[in-house]
């Protein structure tokens, strides 16, 4: 890819993930990390005309008003993550990447977020300010088109890493119900209709695809999900990806679902808790936040097996845990003979550090997609998702094999 300079915005910019990544992509400009982790600086994908991480530039929407420096900080502290001396040598840039983020919106994110916002509020609450969807998507239009102009950037793409909003069957923050993707109209004219009643990462999705941007949502939050909003991409020839990175629990299952069919073992039941501490645990305490991650999680055994195993998904907050997160699953499952059997497995890692890469990794693939001119929905992405969009196809294999043949039909 040319020398061009290239936008990240990031969605929910202050969060742990958003601070990984932005950290993360620093240390790559200083040559002060190698890539383990990233899945585009694998071999195989050595080939692809894809950007390097010097052309990147940084920015953003926040609830928030936090500082940037002062969470790379909190994840060193409390989390035990992120080496003192690469903060150091990433501290002023980390500076500069906080004035160029703006207020984000809180249309329709429910109460949990909110309240979160209102901790550390913004003297003036442009936040809180925007009476309409349009409005909202008016506002957030000018804070991209202002980055864009500033920097000189040939391309942005945005990234939703915000905090999980409330289900999208529940009442809304402004009063305003939302809806399922199911019942969502299936044209963007139809959908511009309804603006008031979409959550906040829609309207950001809009703002990107209005903008010609990519749009990728990392969250389980409705984003780009519903039919109106990906005919809007299409109408404006640009892609996007989601939803909800998959990066520890879930893609254990996806890795390992498959095994128990090839070999005819038979499910019975499957349980998984996590426990962690970050911010988005914080959130996911509150049942309405927790609805959306839970289906997330647990829809994909079924549709591996083809039959529908007794499962249950817990997810705790428990704050000392700060970012690292454990995941305990136990499989119950029936061998020969009709034997019962057991495995149990525990994984335990940093939940910011197993997204941060996904994201950076992310963002090049959907820049190489939008340079080949695809548009819509991006399908060969779907092993970075838990519950990726346009594909009902949850085993990691398959999801993976589709990303190594998009790479190898690169021109």
């Amino acid at each position: 890819m040319s020398d061009q300079r290239l936008g990240i915005w990031l969605v929910g910019a202050c969060g742990g993930v958003a601070t990984a990544a932005t950290t993360g992509l620093l240390a790559l400009q200083k040559n002060l990390t190698r890539g383990t982790g990233l899945v585009s600086e694998l071999p195989l994908f050595a080939h692809l005309d894809l950007p390097s991480w010097d052309q990147f530039v940084v920015g953003g929407h926040e609830i928030r008003d936090v500082s940037l420096t002062d969470e790379a900080d909190r994840l060193h502290r409390e989390s035990r993550v992120l080496d003192a001396k690469l903060l150091d040598a990433c501290r002023e840039d980390l500076k500069a990447i906080k004035q160029r983020i703006r207020p984000g919106t809180l249309r329709n994110v429910g109460e949990t977020i909110c309240q979160l916002a209102a901790e550390t509020p913004y003297q003036d609450p442009i936040a809180a300010s925007d009476a309409s969807g349009q409005q909202a998507v008016d506002r957030l239009k000018s804070d991209l088109q202002e980055f864009r102009q500033q920097h000189r950037l040939a391309d942005v793409v945005v990234v939703n890493v915000a905090s999980t909003e409330a289900s999208n069957t529940a009442e809304s923050s402004t009063g305003s119900s939302t809806m399922g993707p199911a019942t969502w109209p299936a044209t963007w004219r139809e959908t511009q209709a309804l603006m008031d009643c979409l959550p906040a990462s829609s309207l950001y999705a809009i703002v990107a695809f209005e903008l010609g941007m990519p749009y990728i949502n990392f969250t389980p939050s409705l984003g780009a999900e519903p039919q109106g909003l990906d005919d809007l991409a299409r109408i404006q020839n640009v892609c996007h990806a989601g939803r909800d990175g998959k990066t520890g629990e879930t893609l254990l299952k996806s890795v390992l679902a498959p095994m128990f069919t090839a070999r005819h073992l038979e499910v019975l039941s499957w349980v998984g808790h996590n426990i962690f501490g970050n911010l988005d645990g914080k959130v996911l305490d509150n049942p309405v936040n927790k609805a959306a991650k839970l289906q997330s999680k647990d829809q994909l055994l079924g549709k591996i097996f083809g039959y529908s195993p007794e499962t249950l998904v817990s997810i705790e907050h428990i704050a000392s845990l700060g970012d690292w997160k454990t995941a305990w699953d136990h499989i119950h499952f029936k061998g020969f003979l009709d034997t019962p059997m057991t495995l149990q497995l525990t994984w335990h890692g940093c939940d910011s550090l197993l997204a941060a890469p996904l994201v950076l990794d992310l963002v090049r693939f959907t820049l190489a997609a939008k340079s080949r001119g695809e548009t819509g929905s991006l399908t060969f992405l779907s092993s970075f998702f838990k519950s990726p969009q346009g594909i009902d196809e949850h085993a990691f294999a398959e999801q993976y094999g589709w990303l190594l043949e998009w790479a190898q039909q690169s021109p």
